[in-house]
């Protein structure tokens, strides 16, 4: 099975990218990055991760990863809901503002938080379903 991972993070783009499809989102928010993945689940694609698959609420991290498969087939009405609630978890946490300054530092486990928890996903994908 062919992936293509969905980032707005560098550092994952940067890991992946000879080895992957990679489509780096660089400067889009998490909303913006999953209502690039929509219109891809409407096509036929499938989640293989959660759009919110940590416990890092959407509004206190910066970066996010989303791994669907490559080649597209029936709608995945499983993927379509998930998806959905997660945007719409997106939207309900963005009214929630937080004023905080982000470091380099932060950003950089920010970066990494999210980088860590994809590279889990993909030994896991692998193992489930095979070599991709």
């Amino acid at each position: 099975m062919k992936i293509v991972i969905m980032t707005n993070n560098d550092l994952v783009y940067e890991k992946y990218k000879d080895e992957y499809d990679v489509e780096l989102y660089d400067n889009s928010s998490i909303l913006e990055l999953l209502e690039k993945v929509r219109p891809l689940i409407h096509k036929g694609h499938e989640l293989l991760t959660h759009p919110l698959s940590t416990s890092v609420k959407p509004n206190e991290t910066l970066f996010k990863s989303v791994v669907i498969t490559k080649t597209c087939g029936k709608l995945d009405q499983n993927s379509l809901m998930i998806l959905e609630n997660s945007i719409q978890t997106c939207v309900k946490f963005s009214k929630i503002k937080y004023h905080l300054e982000y470091t380099d530092q932060i950003i950089k486990d920010f970066k990494l938080l999210d980088f860590t928890s994809l590279t889990s996903a993909l030994d896991n994908i692998s193992v489930t379903v095979g070599n991709f």
